[in-house]
């Protein structure tokens, strides 16, 4: 499916780009295989990976997590496969999951399951 993943496109950022802009924090990163965008995962609070997929059309997704490679498709909501993205491959390892460091409530699992994360 490689008619959706530009292999050049670098990725936005470190963290994930929506929660960045509103110091806010993210469970777990994924990066956009056709723009390079990383948002939060579906158990962030912002779930801006799938946010992004549904608005742009971009479907394929890469955990931007260190020693992560899976893909997933929001479309066909299943796991799927893909051919190696321009570096970085993930969030520096010094950034915690969940992060980023400083933006982290305590009580970020609360917080998550009042939301039904």
């Amino acid at each position: 499916m490689t008619d959706a993943v530009d292999t050049s496109a670098p990725p936005s950022g470190d963290g994930c780009a929506e929660c960045d802009a509103i110091d806010g924090w993210w469970v777990h990163l994924r990066r956009c295989a056709a723009c390079g965008h990383v948002g939060c995962c579906d158990s962030s609070l912002g779930q801006h990976a799938s946010r992004h997929a549904r608005e742009s059309g971009h479907r394929l997704v890469q955990s931007y997590e260190p020693d992560e490679d899976w893909w997933w498709d929001y479309d066909a909501a299943d796991w799927a496969q893909g051919p190696v993205l321009a570096p970085p491959t993930s969030h520096p390892r010094s950034q915690p999951s969940p992060g980023p460091r400083g933006r982290v409530p305590q009580d970020w699992r609360a917080l998550l399951e009042a939301a039904g994360r």
